[in-house]
């Protein structure tokens, strides 16, 4: 059982990592980012809409009370999330925004330590530490930024939001869904972004024309196609699936692997070469990260939810893309860490 949810869990990271690539495709297309967004927010809202009122009628029940943070999560963790990550993807290499996107883990840390006044384990700060060494070396700072500024700005917002899902997940309760919170942020998403895609305004010829980005030609549909079905609603279900059955340390490690394969997939599709300042900085950033994360996580089990309650939590199961990172929120035992 277990080498299966691993299985699924890697197979989670690689549709994951189809994002940014697929995106780019519809960008030389001649779909805007925020068009492109729109267009994944709004496919893949109706086709997991679909599957879970086949499959799991009751996962769409909205808990009463539960609205206005409904909307927020759509909001913040969907629309700002994508909406900021396919702006950036144009400025920056795929892997590259990826790498900032990870970096939410980290300011979870911060704003648990110095916000809500938790005491966490050394080794949280020190991931922390090392994420900013490793982004140090990624963005090149010996060269000033020899990377984008807006990209990076943009890719630590997304970082925010991304950190922002996490805290909204904490201590959500069993009475949420996690396939059915995302089905339903999906489509809110969606609608939060109409007025700034402008959906009516898209391109729809494209969708017949091909594109072609580092000596690949893909026709616009089948990236579009891709992107909803693959990269989106496969990627969500895996992932839920995989986490639900692996440990929160467990499956943060093995989610990773989605910055490493979608920068090897940009790599492969669009042509996209990464540095060895980039790869080597990435690498620090994903062992910060990693560290950070579980070391909050192993703090809090003492004080964690009983193991059957915590499987029922979106926090513990995870809900959005990096969803696997949540249960680092959980409260440090105070007696297992220090300033």
């Amino acid at each position: 059982m277990r080498g299966a949810a691993l299985g699924i869990a890697v197979l989670s990271a690689w549709t994951f990592g189809f994002s940014g690539s697929m995106a780019k495709f519809l960008g030389a297309g001649g779909l805007t980012p925020l068009q492109a967004v729109w267009v994944r927010m709004a496919g893949a809202a109706i086709l997991l809409l679909a599957i879970l009122a086949v499959f799991r009628p009751r996962s769409l029940r909205v808990p009463r009370g539960r609205l206005g943070f409904y909307a927020a999560y759509g909001l913040v963790a969907v629309a700002g999330v994508q909406a900021l990550f396919f702006v950036a993807i144009t400025r920056l290499p795929v892997g590259v925004a990826l790498l900032l996107e990870y970096t939410s883990p980290v300011l979870v840390v911060f704003w648990v330590r110095f916000v809500r006044g938790v005491r966490l384990p050394r080794s949280a700060y020190a991931g922390a530490v090392i994420v900013l060494v490793g982004l140090g070396v990624v963005v090149e700072v010996w060269r000033g930024f020899a990377l984008d500024g807006v990209g990076l700005l943009l890719g630590l917002v997304a970082a925010a939001c991304c950190a922002g899902y996490f805290l909204m997940s904490d201590g959500t309760g069993g009475e949420v869904d996690p396939l059915g919170l995302i089905a339903w942020g999906l489509a809110g998403a969606a609608v939060v972004l109409a007025p700034l895609s402008r959906p009516w305004e898209i391109p729809w010829s494209a969708f017949g024309s091909a594109a072609t980005l580092g000596g690949h030609t893909l026709p616009v549909y089948v990236a579009a196609l891709w992107l909803i079905a693959v990269a989106t609603v496969l990627a969500y279900i895996t992932g839920v699936t995989a986490v639900r059955r692996l440990s929160a340390a467990v499956g943060a490690t093995v989610a990773s692997l989605e910055v490493v394969t979608g920068a090897v997939i940009a790599w492969i599709l669009v042509g996209e070469h990464l540095g060895a300042a980039q790869i080597a900085g990435g690498a620090v950033v994903l062992a910060g990260a990693l560290l950070a994360q579980t070391a909050t996580s192993g703090a809090s089990r003492t004080t964690e939810e009983p193991a059957a309650q915590r499987e029922a939590s979106p926090a513990a199961s995870g809900a959005f893309s990096r969803s696997f990172a949540s249960a680092a929120m959980a409260p440090a035992s105070p007696s297992e860490g220090d300033d």
